[in-house]
């Protein structure tokens, strides 16, 4: 049985008959629809891509909790134990969230700032012991992310992840 026939679907009827689908969707009159439904924002994938690097950063630097004494560290930590080849493999994972935000439109100023991070917590990280310390305390992926995130906010690239003001609590 072949269920993909249009005369075998149920009339559409209701006040959103013609209102157009989301992209790949069709509308009544069955042509694919393209346009993105106003409630929605235009840019999904540049907040899709920020969203992606706000996980990749929380993985790399915060994912886990030190127990005793409450401090967060990430893989970023863990791999730069292993003397070079950690720090170099950390580096480049570093590396593509700036390689994200030159992706993204970021400017050169912006860009250069956020490589900045990346090489601070790189060469300092090669450092045996108090590298190690400094990789876990300096967080050069969250910092990176933050910049990112605070551009794009300001040009109007994605949405405000927080609403600016003050919480005023009215009794009544």
């Amino acid at each position: 049985m072949d269920f993909t026939q249009a005369s075998r679907q149920a009339p559409r009827t209701g006040p959103f008959v013609d209102a157009e689908a989301f992209p790949g969707g069709r509308n009544s009159a069955g042509a694919t629809s393209t346009r993105l439904p106003p409630f929605l924002s235009a840019n999904l994938d540049r907040e899709a891509s920020l969203a992606r690097l706000e996980t990749l950063a929380h993985v790399m630097d915060t994912a886990f909790v030190i127990p005793g004494i409450n401090r967060r560290v990430g893989f970023d930590a863990l791999i730069g134990l292993v003397p070079v080849i950690g720090d170099v493999a950390s580096m480049v994972i570093s590396s593509f969230i700036v390689y994200e935000a030159k992706r993204l439109g970021a400017p050169r100023w912006l860009v250069a700032r956020m490589g900045l991070n990346v090489a601070v917590d790189g060469l300092l990280g090669v450092v045996p012991l108090a590298g190690d310390l400094f990789d876990a305390a300096f967080k050069a992926n969250r910092r990176n992310v933050h910049l990112l995130r605070r551009w794009m906010e300001r040009t109007g690239g994605v949405r405000p992840n927080e609403i600016e003001g003050t919480a005023i609590r009215l009794d009544t």
